[in-house]
């Protein structure tokens, strides 16, 4: 497999971002549910090597169809493993760009840039993590989920979804020792006061030094809530449209409270994971 490393620099940025872009081989692309899809790719460990629980990377989908797909789309990383070689992606089909990468097969090439982005961080105070996210957000905060076990750190991982068949990632994060929490529309358990008890239960039990989520303005709102009630710091990946990836276009730009003042910073460069207290919901 042959590939090319680019040194990438970002208009009026003093450091760098190192990238990869390659074209890689597809191992496998299934469904996991009536949903979603999972793409394994096979990838060089250098590659591998520079991946981090957060970030992402800027996939050209395929022309198929009869529909061609103009710009990248960012797509965070489910999974990396250097043991096995591979990088997974999880992603639902909504559009032409999903749609086309649904259509790869085994041994197809996919051309990637990245890894991109900011990471999350775990402190060395925080031994205690709750994860909050619904659908596809699990995708973003599976691979923290390895990495807080790779750190001895206790992990709740609360998961939401429309309907228990849509569920997903709660057999992995039980596997990595995460003590999980489902809840559902359908079993009328995700509401948000519901989810609030959930919480503030972990609160006082003494687990819960730490918030992580992703995407979902209305669980980012509570858990800013909760956070400044009991003084609980949190990160959240956000989810934006893009169109470069590498910061240069700007078309990610949000605002973010930061002090007394509120600043304008792009997801793709600056993040696209921010301080939980900071962002602020659509």
């Amino acid at each position: 497999m042959m590939g090319v490393h680019k040194k990438l620099v970002p208009a009026n940025d003093a450091v760098s971002v190192k990238a990869f872009e390659m074209p890689l081989a597809v191992k496998e692309n299934l469904p996991v549910n009536g949903e979603y899809r999972k793409l394994v790719l096979d990838a060089p460990a250098d590659l591998l090597a520079r991946c981090r629980a957060g970030q992402f990377f800027h996939l050209l989908c395929p022309q198929a169809g009869g529909e061609t797909p103009y710009l990248r789309r960012p797509m965070s990383i489910y999974g990396f493993y250097p043991e096995t070689g591979e990088l997974h992606f999880l992603y639902k089909v909504t559009g032409a760009g999903t749609r086309a990468l649904a259509t790869l097969g085994t041994g197809d090439l996919l051309n990637v840039l990245g890894p991109l982005g900011e990471p999350f961080t775990i402190a060395d105070d925080w031994q205690n993590l709750v994860l909050v996210a619904r659908g596809v957000g699990l995708a973003t905060l599976a691979p923290l989920a390895l990495e807080a076990n790779r750190l001895g750190r206790h992990l709740t991982a609360i998961c939401s979804a429309r309907h228990p068949d849509y569920l997903m990632s709660t057999d992995y994060f039980a596997d990595l020792g995460a003590d999980v929490i489902t809840l559902t529309d359908a079993e009328g358990t995700s509401e948000p006061q519901n989810l609030e008890r959930v919480i503030e239960e972990l609160v006082a039990a003494g687990k819960a030094h730490a918030f992580y989520t992703c995407g979902s303005n209305r669980m980012l709102r509570l858990l800013q809530e909760i956070g400044a009630r009991h003084g609980i710091p949190g990160q959240i990946a956000l989810e934006q449209q893009m169109a470069c990836g590498i910061g240069m276009c700007h078309c990610c730009v949000r605002p973010f409270n930061r002090g007394d003042k509120q600043v304008h910073l792009r997801v793709c460069r600056e993040g696209p994971v921010f301080d939980m207290m900071e962002a602020i919901a659509w």
